[in-house]
This record gives C-alpha cells, structure tokens and sequence, in this order.
C-alpha cells in the first residue's frame, strides 16, 4: 500500500537500479524546479531505527533517517561521506541522487513494538533533513510521527525546512503523550552568505517564522547556528541577527557550533571555497592543517562571540546562548544535539 501514496504524484518511471544493500530498487523523477537533475531511489529498508555509535560524541543514542542524501546541497554538510556506502559520491551525487526509503513508517511502527525496544528518545534529521523537498510529495514523516505518537515514543527533530509545520497537528499530540521538541539549523541570515553555502535550502527567515509558529503551538524549539564558519558567517553582526531574530521567534535555546571538516566534507568544502571564497583558502588550510576541528584558540573565539551576544539576547527567562565548538557528549536533550 506504501507505494501508493504518491501514486499521482508521480512524473517518470526510470529503470529498476542497483544500490548495496537494497533490493528492488525503482527510480523516479518529478517534473518540478525542485527536482531538475534529481533521481529519486525508492527502496524498503530493512530496519529504521539506527543505532549511534558508542564513540560517537553525539548527544543521542538512536535515529530515523528516512532520506539518504539531501537537495539542500548545503557546502559544509558532514553527512556527505555516507553517500560513499552506497557506491555514490559526496559531491553532487549526494545532492542528486537522493535514496527514499518508502516503507518507514511501516517499518518503524513495526519495531517500536518489539518487546525488546526500550522506549528510548530517537533523534530526526540527525543524517540528512527529513524536510527536505522531496518530502513534500512522499509525506513520510506523517507516518513517522504518528508511530512515534502511537507508541508514545520521545522523539525530536532537526531540519533547515518550514515544511514541518505541515505536521503541526502530529507534534502538538506528540507534545501531549511524550517528550518532543524541535529545531531548527540557521547559520545565517545574511543573503549572501546563505545562498552561497546553502543554495537550495529554504529562506533562513521562513526558518525564524517556523520557530515562531511552534513555539506558539506549544513546542519547545530551539536554533543551531552551526556550523559557524572563518570568514563566510560569524562576524559580530552576522551572529548577532541570527540571536536577536531567534529570540525574538521565542525560541527556547540557541546553540552555535564550530565547522569540522572530515575527510570527505573537506574535499567537497574546499572546493567550494576556492569558487566562491578564494580568498579564504589559505585561512581554511592553516585552520584545518592537523586535523577536522577548529584550533582551540579559534573554537574559544567562536564560543565567545557567541555567548558574549547572548548577555543582551535573553528576553526570555527559559533563553538559553551557548557555543559549543564541537559535538557534545552526554546526556543531553537531544534537540540540543550538534549535528554539523
């Protein structure tokens, strides 16, 4: 029944292709802006709900990716690498050629009842934006939230996209049964320096008003400056905008995050920088030359730049302004994750 939903939304059939791991894989096209030059790979999975590993700094323990690859094409994406499993490139491939993963909320409803699950917070967007365009025409989050709604499952969501108030409705009954909260990623605010680094990511201020709406909805949203990049977006004024704007959406917490550059990211970044920022390259060498995180002078400038806007940001009682320079460990809520 799955592979109905959409039945009437679709433009082109292409052939039956090969992807590791999956079996029976179809490919489609869609006949919209959105969607020129994009193949979409309809697979069933096997599982949905993915482990984190152990030595992962990462503030959660378990995740939904419903989407492999992602249209936002955004420069600094550290998921780019994953495309590399499924014998595709980190570069356009993973722009444009997006893996659907049609059955998961079949899937996920299905493993959510095994007696073994332990009722666990499982963390969205974590990989790549369940929001992201092609959302709009498979509508699996619908399915993924009421799986987690039905069984009472806390959850929380990452993304760039406003298309998550279309399950408005979905999350205020989340609210109601479970702990659920949101987040939204906003580097920036300055044109320039959005439609460079994000070229295919929804307007930043559609993004504010979505944190806005939720947190007039009841939910607890937060902001992800991140990542915060030399140079491209964390001059005092440019995060400065972002703050002011995010708290005055109401959002319950803004955190900033350092850029790193893993192998595979950093070939894709630099090649990026060297077209659009050539006179960063040199910066972005010396910066990166002993490894994927920022010098630690640099991360204490950033974390400062950060937390010293907050002072004048905090309108709210429950604003929390912090920095953190790269993913953090613990326990903590993991709509406070760092993600990039």
């Amino acid at each position: 029944m799955c592979s109905m939903r959409w039945q009437g939304q679709i433009v082109e059939q292409g052939a039956v292709a090969r992807l590791p791991g999956y079996r029976d894989v179809e490919v489609r096209h869609f006949d919209a802006p959105e969607a020129v030059g994009t193949r979409f790979y309809e697979v069933e999975a096997k599982s949905i709900i993915n482990r984190v590993p152990e030595s992962s700094r990462m503030p959660f323990r378990w995740t939904v990716n419903p989407y492999r690859g992602c249209a936002h094409a955004c420069a600094y994406c550290f998921a780019r690498p994953t495309h590399e499993y499924l014998g595709l490139g980190a570069g356009r491939d993973f722009e444009r050629e997006i893996v659907v993963k049609v059955n998961a909320p079949e899937r996920l409803r299905a493993e959510l009842r095994r007696p073994r699950w332990q009722h666990e917070h499982v963390a969205l967007g974590t990989n790549t934006d369940p929001y992201q365009w092609v959302e709009g025409r498979y509508e699996l989050m619908r399915g993924i939230w009421e799986a987690f709604r039905d069984a009472a499952n806390p959850c929380s969501v990452l993304t760039k996209s406003p298309l998550l108030l279309r399950d408005l409705d979905l999350m205020r009954e989340l609210t109601a049964v479970t702990d659920f909260s949101a987040a939204l990623s906003i580097p920036t605010v300055d044109p320039a320096a959005w439609r460079a680094s994000e070229p295919r990511s929804p307007n930043p201020l559609a993004r504010l008003q979505a944190v806005a709406d939720l947190r007039s909805a009841g939910i607890r949203t937060g902001v992800l400056i991140a990542p915060l990049m030399p140079g491209v977006n964390d001059a005092p004024d440019q995060v400065r905008a972002v703050v002011r704007l995010a708290t005055e959406a109401g959002a319950d917490y803004i955190t900033g995050i350092g850029l790193h550059l893993r192998p595979g990211v950093r070939e894709v970044f630099m090649e990026w920088l060297a077209e659009h920022r050539p006179d960063l390259v040199e910066r972005y060498e010396r910066l990166y030359g002993h490894g994927a995180y920022l010098p630690v002078d640099e991360r204490r400038r950033l974390a400062e730049l950060l937390c010293g806007r907050g002072a004048s940001a905090r309108g709210r009682s429950s604003q929390v302004v912090r920095a953190t320079a790269q993913p953090a460990a613990g326990n903590a809520r993991p709509a406070q994750g760092t993600l990039f």
